[in-house]
């Protein structure tokens, strides 16, 4: 007799956006990190075009295509940092969106920079055509002022708007 193990288990979500009965949404799940340097400073992303931060994250890939390798990919794509999730702590927070015709729900984790990288030698970002063109950069700053960037800015865009509500309560769970 094999017995397989439980499927991961995942905090309930919180919901942002409104689902209508009638309309269909494309699926979409995607990670997000909050990723801590030696100096215990956390990685964001700045989006210049429509004036919102964001934790490093995106898309999973494929179905098969595991959270831990998605938010690895992720975080070297944007911020060019190599991380390790932390042990034992697995996902600490999820949302569920609903905006325009996507349904997306995001996984927060934990991670630490890897040693041997520092802030001053990280490897450049991989980003995305659309990427470049909202003005992605990223910063390294305490907690405080990652949650306070990210509540006082007025992001200009509805997508900002989404992801100033999700990282805003992503980063406040995950550093809880």
């Amino acid at each position: 007799m094999t017995h397989s193990s439980p499927p991961p288990r995942f905090p309930t979500p919180k919901v942002i956006g409104i689902k209508h009965a009638h309309k269909i949404y494309t699926a979409r799940s995607a990670v997000r990190v909050v990723a801590f340097n030696a100096a215990g400073k956390i990685a964001i992303v700045y989006a210049k075009r429509d004036n919102y931060y964001k934790l490093p994250g995106g898309g999973i890939d494929s179905p098969d295509e595991a959270h831990e390798t998605a938010v690895v990919r992720e975080m070297r794509e944007e911020t060019g940092g190599r991380i390790k999730l932390r042990s034992g702590v697995g996902c600490v927070a999820t949302t569920e969106e609903y905006r325009g015709d996507l349904h997306q729900i995001s996984y927060c984790y934990v991670a630490d920079l890897l040693v041997e990288d520092s802030d001053d030698f990280l490897e450049s970002p991989n980003l995305t055509e659309d990427e470049v063109a909202d003005g992605l950069v990223h910063l390294w700053v305490s907690v405080a002022e990652a949650k306070r960037r990210m509540e006082e800015v007025e992001p200009t865009s509805e997508l900002g708007r989404f992801i100033k509500e999700r990282d805003g309560y992503l980063i406040r769970e995950a550093t809880r």
